[in-house]
């Protein structure tokens, strides 16, 4: 208790003379967050880093006499806590990825962190009113992207409902305030129903001998209001707004009262989930069941044990990740730390903050997918997430050498999505590695990032080269020679870039982070202000720019644009794209020809190389007669001439069906002769090259 007062007489000394904008002395905000903390019965530690939290950002209070006072555990927390200098960042965006980066990094060290943060933003949101109705609306939409998957994610779900109510709040106040008066106006119709099913419930659980505590509960307004959204249903058409806990002494007491519930209405098919038996990735455990009311609405219920309700409600908090000496962890803790773990693994592979910031809301997404290894371990993961993502989820190792994969003992792509209950098996080679093409399909934040990892390491060299041909060809697209750039306008560029050699220039340009014309236009401007009078570089006349060669095998660097699919005989053009690298088209492709018109200084003359040593993707379209046996003639032809089928589609059109395949060529004469084999086949009407 002295150290707490210690911190606050410190707080508030730092803090004299800071208002709110609400006009109140600052300090109330810290207090206010400490306040909080206490609530979740953190530590002492936390709740002097809660008081102290804003003394090092605002009122510029070093860390070590943070350290010097009060330890370095909390000068750590504050440390994490504290905001970036802004100065340092170009964008609002760069700024925001980098606190979240440093914050999380913080949080995977001492979860104390992120509590401390939450109660921040807790605070702050529920006094958002005195701000302007563009800040509000920002930090709402942080909060719901962010902060709110955070709290489901540490399972704090009374924080968790509070969060994304008040985010509602203020990013809808009209729709809050509608949907508020109707639910109030339906609370005295709805009244009888509650007490009904309470006394039934209630006295069927006491006539088979369970003593259950029975709570009413309403839905959050947003959730209401999402379900009106997904639905499309107005609020008169929404029937289950109130639902109810049961909280029992046991777990066989759970499965005892769903039992109980059942004999007494019926239950909706489908709507029944066992948690207990294999709880959610947050660790939350209790059974769910709808059941149809006396009134005929669907009434929710959920079934669980003094602990499953206590864990439900504060998470993480419930018992916090602060372990010492030989402490065993909770299951719970156990969870938690492992995600958090694997923060500071993403953070390794990832290049930069904004990246890192994709990579983390990726795996927040509260939607799971469960799975069992072949030796019946289960794996959560986010809904959607594919095969390969169950892999990088095992081992970033065996990601890396994945083959190929069985669910349940069937060899299936790589790509294909989980289902629950699924059994799955993966099998490594030492020989397998990432390729660009698996970032077309992975789901989760450390599948992706050890990926990009993987293929900037590997490409890197290839990065320069092209990097560096890109620069040359824009530079002498301005009558510049790089060869005579003086070092003075080289230090210039360096340090406005941030980037400590010319390779690192290279790579970004090779990568697509930036624009090689734009470069150019920068050296060129440099001239002016150092100084130095381009003469000396100028070139008398302009060589003639030489097309950049591609050859198909580049990695990220380099992708083939999925719309028109190029293969090598097309003319082809470049588009160099700020996300992702050198993005080739065919020249005859109308998706390319109108952002060719839009923005032509991102356009690039490519050609092919001339030794290609790999197959290319390419799209084709037959209209054929229905009949029994032409698929099978079809691909029986495709594959008689060399090329492999990876994908194919079929609809009706009226007495035809319209075949699209994707096949594998090696160029356009391949291609052609492929087409001249299928042309001949009975049945075949129609045949030819498709777009996107």
């Amino acid at each position: 208790m002295k150290q707490i007062r210690n911190a606050f007489r410190f707080a508030d000394e730092k803090h004299l003379g800071q208002f709110r904008k609400s006009g109140e002395p600052y300090i109330s905000h810290p207090l206010a967050v400490a306040e909080i903390c206490a609530d979740w019965k953190l530590d002492a530690q936390a709740i002097m880093a809660a008081l102290l939290h804003d003394v090092v950002e605002d009122q510029g209070v070093k860390l070590e006499e943070l350290i010097e006072r009060f330890g370095a555990p909390v000068a750590a927390m504050v440390d994490g806590l504290s905001k970036l200098e802004k100065l340092q960042f170009k964008t609002y965006v760069d700024a925001q990825g980098e606190n979240f980066r440093k914050m999380l990094l913080a949080m995977a060290r001492d979860v104390r962190v992120i509590l401390v943060k939450l109660a921040d933003r807790l605070h702050n949101i529920r006094t958002l009113d005195v701000m302007s109705l563009s800040k509000r609306h920002r930090i709402a939409l942080e909060t719901m992207e962010v902060y709110v998957p955070i709290a489901y994610r540490l399972g704090i779900n009374k924080l968790f409902r509070e969060l994304q109510d008040l985010s509602f709040y203020n990013l809808h106040p009209f729709r809050h305030e509608t949907l508020l008066k109707a639910v109030r106006a339906s609370r005295s119709d709805r009244r009888s129903l509650i007490e009904t099913v309470h006394s039934a419930v209630s006295n069927a659980l006491k006539e088979n001998g369970i003593h259950a505590e029975i709570y009413g509960r309403e839905k959050t307004l947003y959730s209401i209001y999402r379900t009106m959204r997904s639905q499309n249903l107005p609020f008169s058409q929404i029937r289950d707004i109130y639902g109810f806990r049961i909280v029992v002494d046991s777990i066989p007491q759970c499965y005892m009262a769903m039992g109980i519930l059942h004999a007494l209405y019926k239950p909706i098919p489908g709507k029944i989930q066992d948690f207990i038996a294999i709880p959610k990735l947050n660790n939350y455990q209790s059974l769910h069941t709808t059941v149809v009311g006396p009134y005929g609405d669907p009434v929710d219920f959920l079934i669980r044990t003094q602990d499953m309700h206590h864990v439900a409600e504060t998470g993480i908090a419930a018992h916090w990740l602060y372990k010492t000496g030989n402490e065993s962890l909770t299951d719970l803790q156990k969870n938690s730390l492992g995600w958090l773990q694997s923060l500071l693994d993403i953070q390794q592979q990832t290049g930069n903050s904004t990246e890192f910031i994709e990579h983390i809301k990726v795996d927040l997404f509260k939607d799971s997918v469960y799975v069992f290894t072949p030796k019946s371990k289960i794996i959560a993961l986010p809904r959607t997430a594919t095969a390969l993502d169950f892999a990088y989820n095992i081992h970033s190792d065996i990601g890396d050498h994945t083959a190929s994969v069985k669910i349940n003992n069937s060899v299936v792509p790589l790509r294909t999505e989980l289902q629950n209950g699924d059994i799955v098996e993966i099998i490594t080679s030492p020989n397998a590695h990432p390729t660009p093409s698996w970032l077309e399909f992975v789901k989760t934040g450390k599948a992706r990032s050890r990926i990009r990892s993987y293929l900037r390491s590997v490409n890197q060299a290839d990065s320069i080269k092209l990097g560096q041909r890109l620069l040359q060809q824009s530079l002498k697209s301005i009558h510049l020679n790089e060869a005579g750039i003086p070092q003075p306008v080289i230090d210039r560029l360096l340090y406005e870039t941030g980037s400590k050699t010319l390779d690192d220039i290279y790579i970004d340009i090779g990568t697509g982070k930036r624009l090689a014309v734009l470069v150019a236009r920068r050296i060129a401007g440099l001239f002016d202000e150092i100084g130095h009078k381009p003469g000396m570089v100028i070139e008398e006349e302009p060589q003639k720019v030489e097309p950049v060669i591609i050859y198909g095998s580049e990695g990220i660097n380099v992708q083939l644009a999925t719309c028109c699919l190029p293969i090598p005989g097309d003319t082809i053009i470049g588009e160099l794209n700020m996300t992702r690298g050198l993005v080739v088209h065919n020249a005859e492709c109308l998706h390319a020809k109108k952002l060719v018109a839009k923005e032509p200084e991102k356009w690039i003359n490519v050609d092919w190389g001339e030794e290609l040593n790999r197959s290319f993707d390419c799209y084709l379209r037959l209209l054929v007669v229905e009949e029994k046996g032409i698929l099978a003639r079809v691909t029986a032809e495709i594959s008689g001439s060399d090329a492999n089928i990876t994908a194919v589609e079929m609809e009706t059109q009226g007495e035809f069906n319209l075949l699209k395949f994707t096949v594998q060529v090696d160029d356009r004469i391949h291609l052609a002769r492929l087409i001249r084999r299928v042309r001949h086949v009975p049945g075949v009407r129609k045949i030819g090259r498709d777009r996107i």
